[in-house]
């Protein structure tokens, strides 16, 4: 459900703005994560939790729209390390809290949950107000400016842009949670808690690194991070294909991890930079690209090992992940601040 209503939830940002979509957005998903949580039957359980989906394309694309248009090019890579590193901790943290309140009751987190979604909804739209701001965050788009989907769609790093977001979370996300958990009980003869470990291993190191990343794609562009970040990962996925015990799994993690801070920050700073105001589609499709990623990986790789083996799955997402560092290579500067013409110059100047 979030990955096939990605673009209407661009639709809305384009056309209310960032600040009533995601605050909606983030009370829609809380309403149905709390009919979730009294779902009586598993069928009851699966509509209310796709039904949620709209609402968590909502806000995601909302604030990531909002934080593409307040932020320079010169910080943008920062500010989306800080963004993603909120959701690097949530995603640490939150499987951890929701494991001692399941062992309440296996409805708690989902009470725990709607009532954060709440919350989080009542700060977006009190704190992000013109009164409390000062300045209107959800100014008419006519006043803005606006990037169409089809504009982007013409430009070439926002092309490369939509194939990193694929590889990228078909890696760094399909990879290591489908097979790999299986990959260290069953090739490897260790255990799931030794699996966990070395994804905890790598989301640390990933972590460390981010901010670091971040000012490394604003002070030498986003190829450069890209570029530096890939090869960390191509190590660490050949060694996945080499690796027959525990001490190198843990190793390929942390590569995993130092390269994943520095190529999970530079495609979203790409799509920010050929912005100008408003891109609720733009951003929309971008995030669609990744989710298809996230779909489709994992049941490529998991079919790759059920025919042939581990060994085969690694070494094909390896090239792949090539495939990756050549996009990069051919990524044009996008950094206002670097081009001497706009990427779109019929554009009006971006403002809050």
């Amino acid at each position: 459900m979030r990955f096939s209503s990605g673009l209407v939830a661009g639709k809305f940002v384009d056309k209310f703005g960032e600040r009533s979509v995601l605050g909606f957005g983030l009370f829609m998903v809380s309403f149905f994560t709390l009919l979730t949580a009294l779902a009586q039957n598993y069928e009851q359980l699966l509509i209310f939790r796709s039904l949620g989906g709209l609402g968590s394309s909502m806000f995601s694309v909302s604030a990531g729209s909002l934080l593409m248009r307040s932020v320079g090019d010169d910080f943008r890579g920062r500010a989306q390390s800080l963004f993603n590193g909120g959701f690097l901790l949530g995603g640490i943290t939150g499987p951890a809290f929701g494991g001692v309140l399941s062992a309440i009751s296996l409805r708690a987190p989902f009470f725990v949950y709607s009532t954060t979604l709440a919350i989080a909804g009542a700060i977006a739209l009190f704190f992000l107000s013109e009164k409390r701001l000062g300045k209107k965050v959800d100014a008419p788009t006519s006043k803005l400016g606006q990037t169409t989907l089809g504009q982007a769609m013409r430009l070439k790093p926002y092309q490369i842009a939509l194939a990193l977001a694929f590889i990228n979370n078909w890696i760094l996300f399909g990879l290591r949670s489908s097979i790999l958990p299986l990959f260290v009980t069953e090739e490897l003869k260790s255990t799931a808690a030794i699996a966990g470990l070395g994804l905890t291993v790598g989301a640390l190191v990933q972590g460390v690194f981010m901010l670091k990343a971040g000012k490394y794609s604003d002070k030498k562009g986003r190829k450069a991070a890209l570029l530096f970040g890939s090869a960390f990962v191509l190590f660490g996925i050949l060694m996945l294909a080499i690796t027959t015990n525990t001490a190198l799994y843990f190793i390929s993690m942390a590569l995993f991890g130092l390269g994943g801070a520095y190529v999970g920050t530079a495609p979203g700073s790409v799509v920010g930079d050929i912005i100008r105001g408003r891109g609720g589609q733009v951003i929309a499709a971008w995030q669609m690209a990744g989710d298809a990623g996230m779909i489709f990986g994992p049941v490529i790789v998991g079919l790759l090992t059920d025919l042939y083996s581990y060994q085969t799955a690694f070494l094909v997402s390896a090239g792949i992940w090539v495939l990756a560092i050549l996009l990069a290579a051919i990524l044009p500067e996008t950094r206002l601040s670097h081009l001497e013409n706009d990427l779109i110059p019929d554009k009006n100047k971006q403002e809050l």
